[in-house]
């Protein structure tokens, strides 16, 4: 079979840009609109196998890798920079206490002085920067204190209280870090109303990050100077992203709430609720083409995505309803990648082969 100048090949579904081969590609679709200029095709198998290759590889090239701690029936992998991966698990006695795993060892967490049930959780880990984890504990009977572990010592950070006019206390916050960038730390403090914040370890500057109108609001991530989280209001959870001037709200179309928790560059991973209630799917969403890819763990009922380095991302899966977590290690597939492959398999002269638009 040959194909004369400008043919379209019947059936293929038109590509208009960039970001719409790659929807058509995460979407599995195995077709696309090929526009020929000067010179006939001379196998037009080439073309199924380039467009099977590049829907298949995104369709299933991405890798899940659970990630269980040792011995334990719930682990949450929250944090990742580079090959460095944290976050708890839960012991026998109901205790949260931290990890961090460089893919070939575990090596287990524990805050000095940490509460575990009934006062407090333990050790919780969220995120990770180099040498620095963070998360929070309850040391003090009452209320969590953020905690930063620089693989020696342990530092505890609190909001400082509050007093009235008079000099009297009127509310101690309860401090929780979540995410961490460099010195920057970001996370959420509880008083008369739950806000986030923005702290820098080295100049001591506490920044509360409050989104105008909400209920609630908790910072979840960072990259640079821009804030993922969450905030609530009447009707629902919303994400939102925050670069100190402007607040964008992240939803995912028709879910009932959507999560951000976590960013690094234009990338952002979270979970959302659908429209059913039943069950929470991971995603990725991309601030700058603003395509959303669900991602969902094989099997699993509910995902959320915690952080993200790269192309990898991590997170938890539940199978069902038992309250049995997983930790993940999920590695996207690089679309310039599959794009090589896919092109490099050709048989063409340069110049013959044009997708409309792009």
């Amino acid at each position: 079979m040959e194909l004369e100048e400008n043919e379209i090949i019947e059936d293929f579904p038109v590509v208009h840009n960039s970001a719409e081969f790659l929807r058509i590609l995460f979407g599995k679709k195995k077709t696309l609109t090929i526009f020929w200029r000067k010179k006939k095709m001379k196998n037009v198998i080439t073309i199924c196998a380039m467009t099977l290759l590049f829907a298949t590889a995104y369709a299933r090239a991405g890798t899940w890798t659970t990630l269980d701690y040792p011995g334990v029936t719930r682990t949450q992998v929250r944090g990742i920079d580079g090959s460095n991966l944290v976050g708890g698990y839960l012991d026998a006695s109901d205790t949260w206490r931290g990890f961090r795993y460089n893919g070939d060892d575990w090596t287990s967490l524990d805050a000095p002085g940490a509460y575990g049930p009934p006062v407090g959780p333990g050790t919780v880990i969220n995120g990770i920067s180099g040498n620095n984890i963070v998360g929070f504990c309850d040391i003090t009977i009452g209320y969590a204190s953020g905690c930063i572990y620089d693989g020696t010592n342990w530092n505890y950070i609190n909001k400082p209280p509050t007093y009235d006019k008079n000099g009297q206390l009127v509310e101690t916050p309860s401090t929780r870090i979540n995410g961490i960038s460099g010195s920057n730390l970001v996370g959420g403090y509880s008083a008369n109303h739950d806000y986030g914040f923005l702290y820098n370890n080295i100049t001591h500057i506490w920044t509360t990050i409050n989104k105008p109108g909400s209920t609630w609001t908790s910072v979840q991530g960072i990259s640079g100077n821009n804030l993922v989280g969450s905030y609530g209001t009447a009707e629902a959870i919303h994400g939102f992203l925050y670069d100190g001037t402007t607040w964008t709200t992240i939803d995912y179309t028709g879910a009932a709430c959507t999560d951000v928790y976590g960013i690094d560059g234009s990338n952002l991973v979270g979970r959302y609720v659908d429209a059913s209630g039943h069950g929470s799917h991971g995603f990725l969403y991309n601030v700058t083409t603003q395509v959303w890819t669900t991602l969902d763990a094989p099997g699993a009922k509910y995902t959320s995505i915690f952080g993200i380095s790269g192309s990898n991302l991590v997170g938890t899966y539940q199978e069902d309803d038992s309250g049995v977590d997983h930790g993940f290690l999920y590695t996207v597939p690089e679309p310039a990648t599959l794009l090589l492959l896919g092109i490099g398999g050709l048989v063409l002269r340069r110049k013959d082969l044009i997708l409309k638009n792009l």
